[in-house]
Order: structure tokens, then sequence, then C-alpha cells
């Protein structure tokens, strides 16, 4: 039986800090108070720290099956544990791609004897899969993703009798990627004629423009307010979709939810120069325009979840000329220390931070004792001194693909210690695999 104790802490508690004890015991958080006297296995000063709950990010591409040179269910969650993250929920579009429930079954079961955080995957819809679709269990699968636009992986869904059935018949959260893929087409076609295959990055906001995320988008709502879905809008990105969600009403209430992602909140076009296709993705980040609306929004509750989109290429995939080079970004190990920095800067404080990586995401997906620090649930931790300082280099970094586009920048705010479902999984650098990571469940 684990027994070990965190003292002198500063936690966040449901909004509002807190300076006390934490007591762990198989699994679960059993008590915290001002001073806490119990003989216990292991004690763990944190006089001077934050101690939160552990981060659930709702986005994440592990590569695993079939694409596992980028990366696997291995090597990205012991760099999720690393950054704060306990619990990810990863996506469809691997190879095979997640269209049946045997397939997605696998992924679990590879998950359950490899993966040191806690784990969720999405069910795929595709044009022609909705009776699998159908057959999900909602009290144990986080979602079903709906690629309304192409990226990594062939899983556009663009017929629209498909998508009519999808939001008429689903009764579980369907996620989406929102690009508009005729926009898409036509705007590349153009670019690929005025200069062949190299075509400049800055341009690729152009090529993924904002008109085609609008016009995505607003499908999307439209679709879920016609039929009562319950919709969720992954990495919003442009300032044009903002006024497509609420801030009138609690999140548990709202049917339609969004997430943006640290990247487009870090990064803008202007750094196209500096970073090239290391920062390519999908959507696209976007100029300062966009960039500068998107916080406001956020701290105004419209952008509801703050996610990574983690996704990983290899370094030689990404030196490749524009349509050659693949979108994505490995950002898992640095999400907290991004938001951190944005604390530093005044931007946001860490009870919002809380807020929108722990506590949105746990109610946005009714995830089952997680995502507080709450007598009775999930021991999931991340103890943070905020002041500690350090640099990102290749010899700390976890992902498989061995790159970032942080390498070389110091950030304040360092993760010294992470449980995942009451097991100590990182302490002081170091990583402890004596137990694997839980299937996360949902009160639906």
């Amino acid at each position: 039986m684990v027994v070990f104790l965190f003292m002198e802490a500063r936690m966040v508690i449901r909004g509002s800090f807190v300076e006390g004890d934490l007591l762990v015991r198989q699994g679960r958080i059993e008590r915290i108070d001002t001073q806490i006297n119990k003989p216990v296995r292991r004690e763990i000063p944190a006089e001077g720290r934050l101690l939160l709950p552990g981060i659930i990010d709702d986005q994440v591409h592990f590569r695993e099956p079939g694409l596992t040179h980028k990366a696997n269910l291995y090597t990205e969650p012991r760099a999720a544990v690393a950054g704060g993250v306990t619990t990810y929920m990863e996506m469809p579009n691997t190879k095979p791609a997640a269209l049946t429930q045997e397939l997605l079954e696998k992924k679990y079961q590879t998950a359950a004897k490899k993966s040191l955080a806690n784990y969720s995957f999405f069910m795929g819809a595709s044009n022609d899969n909705l009776e699998e679709v159908l057959r999900t269990d909602p009290r144990r699968v986080c979602g079903i993703k709906a690629f309304m636009g192409s990226s990594t992986g062939n899983m556009l869904v663009d017929n629209p009798v498909t998508l009519e059935a999808l939001f008429s018949r689903v009764p579980i959260l369907i996620a989406t990627h929102c690009e508009d893929e005729t926009t898409i087409r036509a705007n590349a076609a153009a670019y690929r004629e005025r200069y062949g295959e190299h075509v400049p990055i800055e341009c690729h906001p152009e090529i993924r423009s904002a008109e085609g995320c609008l016009k995505s988008s607003s499908l999307a709502v439209d679709l879920a307010k016609k039929h009562n879905a319950r919709l969720h809008i992954l990495h919003l990105s442009t300032a044009d979709e903002l006024h497509l969600f609420r801030n009138d009403i609690p999140l548990a209430e709202k049917r339609i939810t969004s997430e943006v992602c640290v990247h487009h909140l870090y990064f803008n076009a202007q750094q196209y120069g500096e970073l090239g296709t290391q920062i390519k993705c999908n959507p696209a980040i976007n100029g300062p325009e966009h960039q500068a609306a998107l916080f406001p929004a956020l701290l105004d509750d419209r952008l509801d979840i703050i996610a990574t989109d983690h996704a990983p290429h290899t370094w030689e995939e990404k030196q490749g000329t524009y349509f050659a080079a693949p979108s994505g970004v490995p950002l898992i190990q640095h999400t907290l220390n991004v938001m951190l920095d944005f604390y530093h800067r005044g931007a946001i404080s860490i009870e919002r931070i809380v807020e929108k990586m722990c506590h949105a995401p746990a109610i946005c997906f009714d995830i089952a004792d997680r995502g507080y620090l709450d007598e009775g649930k999930w021991a999931d931790l991340v103890l943070v001194d905020p002041d500690r300082e350090w640099e990102v280099r290749k010899d700390n970094l976890y992902y498989k693909c061995g790159w970032s586009p942080f390498e070389g920048h110091r950030f304040r705010g360092a993760v010294e210690a992470t449980v995942v479902s009451g097991h100590l999984a990182y302490y002081e650098g170091q990583f402890n695999e004596n137990k694997w990571g839980e299937r996360i469940g949902f009160d639906r």
C-alpha cells in the first residue's frame, strides 16, 4: 500500500489557494489539512512549491500504431508526465486509423502495458463507419473525433449525409477539426501555381486561411444547434471564429465547447522566419491580430480548455519543402511551462491555469474523479517550483522525435514531481515505471 505525504504545499483547490498538507493512500487523495501528523512511507517536502491537479490534455497524437518512428505510447506519455500532464486523450488518425471498435480497443490494450500517464482514446469517424461509431461505450471512451478538414492521415469527413447522421445520432461528445477542405485546396492550388513546390512557409496561414476555419466551424456549430449535439471544437486559432462561442452560461451547461492550444497562444506568423516548418501545424499559426484575440477569449470563457495538439514528426520529415513537410508540433512536455511563462508576464493567474487545464477538461468530458484536489478523488498531482529557471535542451527532451521549437529557451517554473493515479511517476528528474497509468472513466 503506497502512502505518502506532501508537506507545506501551496495548493489550488477549486479556485483558491490553500496552504497545508496532502495525504495520498491507495491511489486517492485521502486527506487535505493544514497539518497532517501521521506516519507515512514517504514524505515529500513542498514548502514554497505549488501543488496542482495533474493537467488533462484533451488532444494529442502519439502515433501508435503505424507511425512509431515519430512517437509511441511509451515515449510520449513519459514526456507528458515530465511536464505535469497526468491524463491524455489521443486521436484516431494512426495507421490503421481507429475506425472500428476492435482497432480502438487494441490501442487501449497497448497503453495499458506501457503508458506512464492515464489515457483515453477517441473513436474515429469516417464517411462510412457510422454503425461502428454508434457502438462506442460513452462510459469508457472520451468521445468521437471527426476531421471536418483533412490533416495528418486520411480521415476527412465531408459527406453532408454522414455529417447529418453523426450530429443527429451520436449521443456523446463529438470533437471536430474544423478547416474547410474546398477552401484549402483552392488556396493550395493557387500558391502552387505561383511558387511550385517551394511555397514560402510564411504563406501557410494564407493557404489554411481564417476564412476556411470559420466556414467549417460555422457548419459544425449549425449542425450541433440543429440536432442539439454535444460538440467540442478543437484548436481554435482565429479571431474570426470567436463569436461562435458563448460565455454567458456555466461550462457544465454548454452543448458547444471550445479549445485553444498553447502554440496558438504563444507563437504568431512573424516567427515563421526564425522557426520555419518547426511551427507548421493545422490549423495554422496566424498573424499577431489573431494571436492577440485568443487570450481575451480564453479569459472571458468563450474558449474553455487549454490543450496542446501534441503532434510530433521527425526532424528529417520537417526539413521538406512546404508541401512535403508535415504539419504538427511536439508540445506536451512544455505545455505547463508555456502557461507559467504567461503567468510570470502577468497575463493569467495560477488559479485560471488550473481551471483551464485541469477543471475544464474534467467538466467538458465528464471525467470521473479527476481534475481537482478533492478528498476521495484520484491522486493526479503535479508539484511545481514556480521560480526555478531552466533551459530546454536536446538532452532534457523526452519526445521520441528529439526536437522542440523551444530549444534554447529558458523557462521560469519547473515540474519537480508528478503523481499519476497515486503513483509517484516522476520525481526530481527520475521516472518510476513500477506502475502504468489508468484508463480513465466517464460519468455519463
